[in-house]
């Protein structure tokens, strides 16, 4: 073996690096096992076990953040804290350890409705509308799309007349063409996008997670963000989505003048709502209530059970009727109540009116009813009212002119801070630049006995009336707060305002109770297919085997090591990735150990069949990875979430089997014959297993094509008639694992959530694992735009679970029984979809091309494509088939898509070893008959394909068993993929080769005329 000094340096040094790395995780357990026996010794005398585990997560915390700056490593050269460990530990993904992900869009729609003030142009709003269309089925970035949608709805319109305002003065005039003007919002696009990522960045890193993942995907203007250990998902929803748009605006008091506002706005709904014949929609679509003069977004969708309170009644038997005789003669003091006093406040409203009342202020002779330049907004908290929880004070903010700009903005803001006030109330305080205390100071200088409204995203937080002026720029803002809401609002105010809204298109939320069975269940499954592999290489292969063992073993090690180093974080697909790693490791060390045996047999000395063993293997393993790594680098491109940790492992799997069961396991086994030891490559068992096969596979092809055409056939009718079971991933809809004390039925739960009153149309149910755990799927709000869908989704389904659950509270609710959560909106749905497509399309034509280019025939390459393109189909139609039948999920979601581009990986790893052999055997006997040479090509593989196929199966059959059930559908694919990819390298790319070298040899021989002595016809014939 050439070059062992520069492969014994690179190992050792691979291995220093990797237990460096490791080292941060080994010693960060440390100090948590040390925080876990410190909290059990604090909590060994609370004797309820609810209260007992809430102060056992409360204590290790403490200890955890006592020690977070303190040095608890010191290696004499250096020392690390607590924080730096975890900083650098082996990440583990949320489905392991639980957490929450999410994938935000910054909302270009607003950006540029914001830098056009907000015009109302009826072009422009139509090709917005257009634009949001055409986003579902298009890669097109939208402010390209907004051109195209304006040209559309106005060939000869002109942008300019929209932008051009005094802030874009400078870059947009009248006489801009629309290309310039596009340009303009580009760029502001693009700037609002990288703002809105460094200030999501900012904000997180003071939410006090370890080892949060925050990424940027340029192309779509999506930021993805994964939380470890978040316990709270809608205080991330808060912080995340929250605008940061602080404002302080003079307001109107009620009085009388208010008061005869609202009575010519309620006979202005009644005039309207007569001439509609009387009739009115009240229970407009959220939509509807998206870009409203009330934020609608107030209501807590838990509280849904109080849409029947009664504001204006005392609530006796007659409430109901009052209610019903007041919304037909005064429509808007029925979701309106005036307030009586005089003061900020101007009315009241039941959170489940606001979308009502929004409907009725768009009317236009309601809008006259007000002055110009009156804007209603909510409270951003209900009142403290046990019967009526769920109403919200209603104020009026006034600009000074038309434009409705705030006299302040939160820009002037410096720092804020969580605070408590002399009256021992929590508040925010903030301190403002000193062109922000002039500002205050004037503002409160001009309302002094007058309310000023703190506004931030367009709820009033308080409204405080002005006793003095105020100077020295500090302020508080006051409304009820929690320390912990506080303190949030304040790390929100410091990053700063988001240039534009970013809303969570896609979410997943994993409890910590799923993401420990995870751990266990990929863990311990995982341990059990490495341990069964170890034992069968032993005893096929003997000592070889031992040697095989070392290299595998080493192998995980620097698969785990790099995976810390590179800082990737390790998932349960990525487990899964591991299995595959391991099945090709073995298969390279089975590759090159039949042909050891192959030449030992012919006679050959060992060291030297030792030596051409490994020389006549390179090209098999070269050509079988490089073709599995093309797959893993498209994967990784188009990945996301659970597919991308699969397809990271995968890569790194493939370049250390390279390292470890080619390199490696030739420096053991010259290190062990060195030292005049023996080695053995057989058992007594295995000795003369697969010797002297002498199937005939080539002629029996046409048997081959009919079994496959057959279940094919089969597999086609599934697939048009009932298709699949598609994942949320690919339409869009809410997913929730849900667990009851007791086992439950599908169809109870499915009985209890359809109707229009809880989840609309019938939710999809089926038993998760056990049978006290469902999956519920819904797509009840998906299209709905607004921050709050989610929690209402939640509070429908708590509304109509709660019983079944045993009647928890919708805290314990949300904490114990929804073990994980999903959330995919139809946008990003569109785009897995299309990116799984071209995964597909661009991993054929990679390995297409490939193949072509290294066998230099296309019949080699057209056969592996359509080799592949069968088992794809076999593949969808067992999932189109068996859905609904096996008692496992069967979806079609991104990690099927992991799974099937993982089986085309090893179907064509399959097919080009073989490949590799019928190549060589017909370079070495080109005399003889080309059918007869394929078969013994075929057989003389066989030993390696079922070796590799059973080892790998093993792994892979554990998983699928013990694996969980986050994993079975993926290990299904995965175990169906391998057995289907296994016949179809033997039984179909090899005949399919040798019918296409037939038809190609015919018709060449068609064009070519015969030479003399028909040389040419013989020399055509042995050419294949």
């Amino acid at each position: 073996m050439q070059a062992k000094g520069l492969v014994k340096f690179f190992g050792i040094a691979l291995v220093l690096v990797c237990l460096y790395q490791l080292s941060f995780t080994f010693f960060a357990n440390r100090v948590e096992g040390q925080a876990q026996s410190y909290a059990e010794d604090k909590v060994a005398a609370v004797s309820d076990p609810v209260e007992q585990a809430k102060q056992l997560s409360e204590q290790k915390r403490r200890y955890l953040d006592s020690v977070s700056t303190e040095q608890v490593v010191n290696l004499g050269v250096t020392s690390f804290t607590y924080k730096e460990l975890k900083e650098r530990q082996l990440n583990l993904g949320l489905d392991l350890q639980g957490g929450m992900s999410v994938v935000l869009q910054v909302s270009l729609q607003e950006l540029i409705q914001s830098m056009s003030n907000e015009s109302q142009d009826p072009t422009f709003l139509a090709a917005l509308k257009r634009a949001n269309e055409l986003q579902r089925n298009s890669q097109e970035d939208y402010v390209t799309l907004f051109g195209q949608a304006f040209e559309a709805e106005q060939a000869d319109g002109r942008l300019a007349a929209i932008f051009a305002t005094p802030e874009y003065g400078d870059r947009i005039n009248f006489q801009s063409s629309n290309e310039d003007v596009l340009k303009v919002i580009k760029e502001e696009a693009d700037g609002a996008v990288s703002r809105t990522f460094e200030i999501l960045r900012a904000r997180i890193d003071k939410f006090g997670v370890a080892q949060p993942n925050i990424n940027l995907q340029p192309s779509t203007g999506r930021i993805v963000v994964e939380l470890p250990g978040v316990d709270d998902p809608e205080r991330v929803r808060k912080l995340l989505q929250a605008t940061a748009k602080l404002e302080f605006w003079e307001m109107y008091e009620n009085s009388n003048e208010f008061s005869r506002m609202l009575t010519d706005a309620d006979k202005a709904v009644k005039e309207s709502l007569d001439i509609e014949s009387g009739t009115t929609d009240t229970a407009p679509t959220p939509d509807e209530a998206d870009v409203a003069e009330v934020d609608s977004t107030a209501t807590d969708a838990a509280d849904s059970e109080n849409d029947e309170v009664n504001l204006l009644g005392d609530g006796g038997e007659e409430g109901d009727t009052t209610q019903t005789d007041l919304a037909k003669s005064n429509p808007l003091f029925s979701v309106l109540q005036p307030s009586p006093n005089a003061g900020p406040v101007v009315g009241y409203v039941n959170g489940a009116d606001t979308a009502t009342l929004n409907k009725y202020l768009k009317i236009p002779d309601v809008k006259t009813a007000f002055p110009p330049n009156l804007k209603l907004l909510l409270d951003a908290k209900a009142i403290a009212d046990e019967e009526n929880p769920n109403v919200f004070p209603v104020y009026a903010i006034k600009s000074r002119f038309n434009d409705f700009k705030a006299p302040m903005e939160g820009d002037v803001i410096t720092d804020a801070r969580q605070d408590i006030d002399y009256n021992q109330q929590v508040v925010v305080s903030m301190t403002m630049n000193s062109e922000g205390a002039s500002m205050w100071k004037k503002l409160t200088r001009e309302n002094i006995q007058k309310p000023v409204a703190i506004v931030l995203d367009d709820k009033v937080y308080s409204a405080p009336i002005v006793q003095a002026e105020i100077g020295g720029g500090q302020s508080q803002i006051t409304g009820q707060f929690d320390v912990t809401e506080a303190q949030d609002l304040a790390n929100i105010l410091k990053a700063g305002k988001l240039p534009a809204p970013a809303r969570i298109v896609e979410e997943a939320v994993v409890g910590p109770t799923l993401g420990k069975k995870s751990v266990s269940a990929g863990l311990w499954s995982l341990i059990a297919g490495v341990i069964l592999v170890l034992l069968f290489m032993v005893f096929y292969y003997n000592t070889g085997g031992v040697v095989a063992n070392i290299a595998l073993l080493l192998n995980l090690f620097l698969v785990v090591g790099v995976l810390a180093a590179f800082g990737a974080a390790l998932t349960l697909p990525g487990m899964a990735g591991i299995v595959l790693t391991i099945g090709m490791a073995v298969d390279a060390n089975v590759i090159i150990f039949e042909r050891i045996r192959e030449e030992l047999a012919k006679g050959s000395g060992f060291k030297k069949a030792i030596a051409d063993g490994y020389s006549k293997s390179y090209s098999a393993i070269i050509d079988a990875n490089v073709t599995t790594l093309i797959t893993a680098v498209i994967l990784f491109y188009f990945g996301l979430g659970p597919v991308l940790g699969f397809a990271t492992v995968l890569i790194i799997g493939i370049f250390s089997s390279l390292f470890t069961a080619v390199l490696i396991t030739r420096l053991l086994i010259d290190w062990w014959l060195g030292k005049g030891k023996s080695l053995s490559y057989a058992t007594g068992l295995t000795k003369n297993a697969f010797k002297n096969l002498n199937i005939d596979f080539v002629n029996r092809r046409k048997v081959f094509y009919m079994i496959s055409g057959a279940i094919l056939l089969v597999g086609l009718l599934s697939i048009f008639t009932r298709g699949w079971q598609q994942g949320v991933d690919f339409k869009g809809g809410y997913n929730y694992v849900i667990q009851f004390p007791q086992n439950v039925s599908t169809s109870e739960i499915r009985n209890a959530t359809k109707g229009e009153a809880i989840l609309g149309a019938e939710p999809m149910v089926r038993t998760y694992g056990s049978g006290d755990q469902v999956k519920l799927t819904t797509s009840y709000l998906i299209d709905s735009t607004d921050p709050k869908a989610g929690d209402m989704v939640t509070g429908k389904l708590y509304e109509g679970l709660k019983e079944i659950a045993g009647n928890p509270s919708y805290e314990d609710f949300i904490a114990k029984n929804i073990l994980s959560s999903q959330k995919v909106g139809p946008t990003i749905a569109d785009d897995i979809k299309r990116g799984a497509f071209w995964a597909t399309i661009f991993a054929l034509l990679g390995i297409f091309l490939y193949i072509l280019a290294r066998f230099r025939r296309w019949q080699f390459g057209l056969a592996a494509v359509l080799t592949i393109a069968h088992d794809t189909l076999f593949l969808l139609s067992i999932f189109s088939l068996f859905e609904g039948i096996l008692p496992f999920s069967l979806e079609i979601d991104q990690n099927f898509i992991a799974a099937l581009l993982t089986v085309i990986g090893y179907s064509i790893n399959d097919t080009v070893v073989v490949f590799d052999r019928i190549r060589e055997y017909l370079n070495l006997y080109p005399k003889k008959d080309e059918k007869l040479v394929i078969n013994e090509a075929i057989n003389s593989t066989l030993s390696r394909t079922i070796i590799t196929s059973l080892t790998t199966l093993l792994v892979v059959f554990i998983l699928f068993i013990f694996g969980g059930e986050v994993i079975r559908g993926f290990a299904f694919a995965l175990l169906i993929g391998i057995i289907v990819g296994t016949y179809s390298s033997i039984c179909v790319a090899t005949p399919l080769v040798v019918d296409l070298s037939e038809q190609a040899a015919k018709r060449q021989k068609a064009k070519t005329p015969p030479s003399k002595g028909g040389k040419k016809g013989k020399r055509q014939k042995q050419k294949v």
